[in-house]
């Protein structure tokens, strides 16, 4: 049946399982893949090795080489479309025919495209598939080549089975993720929105946690910051480097820069990160976990936030967060700079304003000689609502996978595709069952455990049968 969507009720995890669950380790076995581990790795191989970075390669040719393969399963022509959005920009969207048109279908969505990799930089070839000590190697591994290869595999065992859902299931493999003034899911729901318009996604953005080798919980992201790049800037008439003044421009930007490096965000929890950390004090238990427990109660309790923020992640879960990451100033060595420069890259929670972070902001910095403007502003997207339906089929996949693994609601801290369609009205769930333990998504000699990859897999096929089944299935 469709989901309602209507607020989430905590279902608690049970001590047991949580004991359980830090005491499953995570070991690669040596043993024959199956036909279905087969094909998704042989996908991933083929999207490894074709390089789809902004600069020199081309999502388009990886969508039509994985167009080609759905089209050769069978899969009408009409339901496997390559949509072009720029010159070597590609989106592939596939569409499963289910039983009903007037249900509204699920979308898998994942993007093709990598970041940057120079071969100089890495002690592997980044665009070669590897596999060596139950590792694969390669940009795009981690993100998010291996989710690309993992939703087309769970339509082609469930053509080659004779499943029929109960709705449509599209998978999406899209473009400019990373990065690119292209971004092919914006293109796509501006321009061809029948092609991916749905009930839900799932997406990246939340998947398993793992410390020490152990499986501590399989996270579910319902909600996520949104970028704004501030330009902080300081000018001057300038002058001889000989003939120093008080008002020197770097001088004034390194002031502001100082001050802003004090300001705390205030704390502000939503319907998603209350539920991470009242799941998480029972994950932690101990001096963090009582407060998070105080934290969740009263938002305000300094102390409790104090103690939370210890960790960096978590600090940047309770608030919105400014920091400066670029600087330029000065024209010349013997001159006195007329201009001084930085930009300041914030992650603001889907409740607050860009207005409310810049008020804090220009506050903070107290210097009307140092303008504070906006540089670049994402559109926010909405938290999604955590359905209890959703949540219980994640949670009963979970058990069935990695029995006594917690499922945990999260708010990413960084920014995916699943923005735009949040903004567009349209639920966004990250959710994957992919345990990676160290993926190093985004540095040199990116890697997962090939086994994690085939859990995955298996938990992936798995849910996506338990949302389509349909009532009394």
């Amino acid at each position: 049946m469709p989901l309602r969507f209507r607020p989430f009720v905590l279902l608690v995890a049970c001590a047991a399982s949580l004991a359980t669950a830090t005491a499953t380790p995570l070991a690669a076995q040596s043993r024959q893949l199956t036909r279905w581990e087969q094909q998704a790795r042989a996908l991933l191989e083929e999207l490894v090795e074709i390089n789809t970075t902004h600069s020199t390669g081309s999502t388009v040719d990886a969508a039509n080489a994985m167009a080609r393969h759905m089209l050769a399963a069978g899969f009408p022509r009409e339901d496997v479309v390559v949509v072009e959005n720029a010159p070597r920009k590609g989106n592939l969207i596939v569409r499963y025919r289910g039983r009903s048109r007037s249900l509204k279908p699920i979308l898998l969505l994942s993007h093709i495209d990598v970041v940057e990799a120079n071969p100089a930089d890495w002690t592997l070839p980044p665009f070669e598939f590897i596999e060596r000590d139950g590792k694969f190697y390669g940009r795009g591994v981690a993100d998010d080549k291996d989710e690309s290869a993992i939703h087309l595999t769970l339509l082609l065992r469930m053509k080659a089975e004779g499943v029929v859902p109960d709705r449509d299931i599209i998978v999406a493999l899209t473009a400019d993720e990373e990065g690119g003034p292209e971004n092919g899911v914006e293109y796509l729901l501006a321009n061809r929105r029948e092609l991916v318009d749905a009930a839900y996604v799932l997406n990246e953005g939340g998947g398993g946690r793992v410390d020490a080798g152990k499986r501590i919980s399989n996270d579910v992201q319902a909600a996520e910051k949104y970028v704004v790049n501030f330009r902080l800037e300081a000018t001057n008439s300038g002058g001889h480097s000989s003939v120093p003044r008080p008002d020197n421009a770097i001088y004034s930007l390194a002031r502001a820069l100082d001050r802003l490096s004090q300001l705390q965000q205030p704390v502000r929890l939503n319907e998603t990160t209350r539920a991470y950390f009242t799941r998480q004090a029972d994950i932690l238990g101990g001096e963090t976990g009582a407060a998070m427990r105080r934290l969740v109660a009263n938002e305000r309790d300094a102390a409790a936030a104090a103690i939370v923020s210890r960790d960096f992640s978590n600090n940047s879960r309770l608030r919105s967060t400014c920091v400066a990451t670029l600087l330029e100033g000065g024209h010349a060595m013997n001159a006195l700079p007329q201009r001084a420069r930085a930009t300041v890259n914030c992650r603001i929670l889907p409740e607050e304003t860009r207005a409310q972070v810049q008020e804090r902001i220009v506050a903070a910095v107290n210097d009307t000689g140092v303008k504070v403007t906006v540089e670049r502003e994402d559109s926010n997207s909405p938290a999604s609502p955590l359905t209890p339906e959703l949540l219980r089929a994640i949670e009963a996949t979970t058990q069935e996978v990695f029995p006594g693994v917690p499922v945990v609601p999260t708010m990413s801290t960084g920014a995916t595709d699943g923005a735009y369609f949040r903004a567009a009205g349209i639920p966004v769930y990250g959710v994957s069952g992919l345990f990676y333990s160290a993926p190093n998504a985004h540095g040199m000699n990116e890697q997962v455990e090939s086994e994690a990859f085939y859990q995955g897999l298996e938990f992936m096929y798995r849910l996506v049968r338990r949302l389509t089944a349909g009532p009394g299935m």
